[in-house]
């Protein structure tokens, strides 16, 4: 990047922290709300040329009131327009679209319109400094507004980056008046002299007000910038740094930010305006620690920009660590043998500053794929939505500077964690969740499940009562896989054996394996799009509906049928089938519970569901089945509402007690439905007996009169006493041989 010119030394104005002492990224900044005196200041036209008469006064508004002393000029926008108004406290210069506002501020009384300019009618016009003997010039920038003020802007170039670059078109440099620690260095019987910047503000009003130039003072609650680590204010301060150049590259950055997957979608537009409007970047820190700036200057203080010095002191870092930048000298990192004709007397010396963190954080790609002979682009990136401004945005410009190219195809960003009332939290305030506590009591997969069910993309909340609930739900799912593992067992030393081919399958167990490969379908396009909380949903109602239908109506099957019977192992296929597949989908949200799931499950398999593929999208059911389950749950769900009335009437108590008669008007499903042996068509209704006929859909209850098998506890008509003395119903007796 040096070598193209990207890199580069310049004086201009930055960020700079007088308690850490040193220059500050962007993204180490952070906002507070401070109390600032707001001043109104009239400085006397000193040239106006024939256009501002002798005696007036241009008027300006700052809320810095100790970068008075260090005015070079005052900025008007040249399509604006200025009036020129007498009133009772003099003749006063001033935006036209702020007169009423100024009129209420300032109280005047008499404010009458002598002249109307545009702001470039007045450009080069000179005024007197308020505090001093010199002049400053009335110059033109686009960028004044008339929002706030006067429309006519204090420019001290030393202090912001707008301010230094309206002055560089007129000439106007810096004079660097305040050190690295904030204090300010004047003419030695100037009362300003060696005081801290913040200090300097009620000598310059009280020196302002004296002179008669300060027209009004009001205090005002804004905010303002300060250093994220020691969290005291900062200020713009012109001083000597290197910098990485972005209008070079700015077109490839913002077709690069165009090329990216962001998630959530408004990533890029955010990422578009930080690119299209980012001013230089300062890579320099003033700090005795960090990565050095591999520059060492002749003796004439130009930097050494040489591919061959640079490649010498990068194989002597690579073999000896950092550290070597301090312990040897300039000459002994220098080539053997090299000469500079800007070091006649052989004489060099390194850089002092230290590398910007954010340009370590920003080319991890290069150490991380690039050295290590990974995949570059990587799929994602992912972190914290304040990252747009940080590692984001300094990975961007290196690897666009570097290669041309985005470091990542795929940049994900989420919110921050609230407490239940979307307070942030805190020890001080202690609203805090300790996640290891949380996870040392209910498990980290706990945890895990609570964050693949929120809209990660923006702030969550997470409270005690939050976590309560997400553990109630953990334990549903938990307690489901038990069951159906439980079920995966024909006696205790006879463990299911996995089937090379499906046995003959039932009409629901077509219906639940149709169901769930739609299920299985849209969560893993939901993992593809990083829609966890979708996942976590679409998977949890499955499971809530498996568990209140299907699995309660096998028991029936899995404990009353013989150990041996096809309709058995068809539920058994269904129940390994799901709890295989199901394992892997919920895997990568509940690691821990999946993997003590997998390792009780039968048949050939993984050292761990880490290892597994996840399951393929497939179209092995038509919609049909999935369209005949819905219709099926139709017809149940007035069921279940018959049966509740008749419960609540007294006619039955257990459903078991009840016997059913149906009318159905799909004809495909009456086909279904009325093909279904006596014990499959009343268990999936969770009755006694039922009967099925054609018409429009209606259901009748009545209570079951035959004897109670004591196997099943179904009130068969077949039931009767056996060799053995019990009453059983045929199914039951044929199962244990009777």
């Amino acid at each position: 990047m040096a070598l193209r010119g990207i890199i580069y030394k310049g004086l201009k104005p930055v960020y700079w922290s007088p308690s850490s002492e040193s220059a500050l990224a962007e993204a180490e900044v952070e906002y507070q709300d401070v109390e600032a005196r707001t001043l109104y200041i009239a400085f006397d036209v000193e040239n106006g040329g024939d256009k501002l008469p002798a005696g007036s006064k241009v008027i300006i508004w700052t809320t810095t009131p100790w970068t008075i002393p260090h005015n070079k000029a005052i900025a008007l926008n040249p399509k604006f327009e200025y009036g020129l108004y007498e009133t009772e406290k003099g003749t006063f210069l001033f935006c036209k679209s702020l007169q009423e506002k100024i009129v209420e501020t300032l109280g005047f009384e008499k404010c009458e319109l002598v002249k109307s300019f545009r702001g470039q009618e007045l450009e080069n016009l000179t005024v007197k400094h308020p505090l001093y003997d010199r002049t400053s010039l009335i110059i033109n920038a686009t960028y004044v507004t008339d929002g706030d003020g006067t429309g006519c802007v204090h420019i001290a170039p030393d202090f912001g980056t707008d301010d230094f670059n309206a002055c560089l078109k007129y000439n106007i440099r810096p004079t660097c008046p305040i050190d690295e620690k904030g204090v300010v260095h004047a003419e030695e019987n100037d009362p300003i002299n060696g005081l801290f910047y913040a200090d300097s503000d009620a000598v310059v009003i009280d020196m302002l007000t004296k002179n008669g130039h300060l027209l009004k003072e009001i205090d005002i609650t804004h905010s303002y910038p300060h250093d994220w680590r020691t969290h005291k204010p900062v200020i713009f301060r012109a001083t000597p740094q290197w910098f990485c150049s972005i209008e070079p590259i700015r077109k490839e950055l913002l077709e690069a930010v165009h090329q990216i997957k962001w998630e959530p979608v408004w990533g890029e537009e955010k990422m578009v305006n930080m690119i299209k409007d980012r001013a230089d970047w300062c890579i320099s820190r003033q700090r005795t620690w960090g990565v050095p700036l591999p520059i060492i200057y002749n003796e004439d203080d130009s930097p050494i920009i040489d591919e061959a010095v640079f490649s010498h002191i990068r194989d002597i870092i690579a073999k000896e660590g950092s550290n070597a930048w301090f312990e040897l000298s300039a000459k002994e990192l220098l080539p053997e043998g090299y000469t500079n004709p800007k070091s006649p007397n052989g004489e060099f010396r390194k850089e002092t500053d230290i590398m910007d963190v954010w340009f370590d954080s920003g080319s991890s790609w290069n150490g991380v794929l690039n050295e290590r002979g990974l995949s570059y682009p990587a799929d994602l990136y992912l972190e914290g939505n304040d990252q747009y401004r940080g590692w984001f945005n300094a990975s961007l410009i290196l690897s666009v500077a570097y290669s041309g190219k985005a470091p990542f195809k795929t940049c994900l960003t989420h919110g921050w964690v609230m407490d239940e009332n979307w307070q942030k939290m805190s020890k001080s305030a202690g609203n805090g969740i300790d996640p290891s506590k949380v996870a040392n009591t209910s498990g980290a997969d706990l945890l895990r499940l609570w964050a693949s069910s929120v809209n990660f993309e923006a702030d969550v909340a997470i409270s005690e009562s939050i976590i309560k609930t997400i553990a109630d739900q953990y334990r549903k799912i938990r307690n489901t896989f038990k069951f159906m593992l439980g079920n995966l067992q024909d006696g205790a030393d006879k463990p299911y054996v996995v089937p090379e081919k499906a046995p003959e399958l039932y009409a629901v167990d077509k219906w639940i394996l149709a169901q769930f490969e739609d299920v299985k379908n849209t969560v893993l396009a939901a993992y593809e799009s990083f829609s966890f909380s979708k996942v976590q949903m679409v998977l949890t109602n499955f499971m809530v509906d498996l568990s209140s239908f299907y699995l309660d109506m096998s028991k029936d099957i899995m404990y009353c049928e013989a150990a041996s019977s096809n309709r058995r192992k068809a539920v058994q296929y269904v129940l390994y089938t799901l709890i295989h597949d199901l394992c892997l989908l919920f895997n990568p949200i509940l690691c821990f519970t999946m993997d003590e799931v997998y390792s009780y499950l039968p048949g050939e398999k993984k050292a761990s569901p880490q290892l597994d593929d996840m399951p393929k999208a497939s179209n092995e059911f038509a919609k049909e089945e999935r369209e005949m389950y819905a219709k099926f749950k139709e017809i149940r769900t007035m069921a279940l509402k018959a049966l509740e009335d008749k419960r609540n009437e007294g006619v039955i108590g257990s459903s078991l007690e009840a016997e059913l008669s149906l009318s159905v008007a799909d004809k495909d499903l009456y086909s279904v439905l009325a093909g279904l042996d006596s014990y499959e068509l009343a268990r999936l209704f969770g009755v006694s007996e039922a009967e099925v006929k054609e018409g429009e859909n209606a259901v009748v209850v009545t209570r079951e009169t035959h004897e109670v098998c004591e196997r099943c506890r179904m009130a068969k008509k077949e039931t009767k006493e056996r060799a053995s003395g019990h009453h059983l119903c045929d199914r039951c007796a044929g199962a244990i041989n009777e």
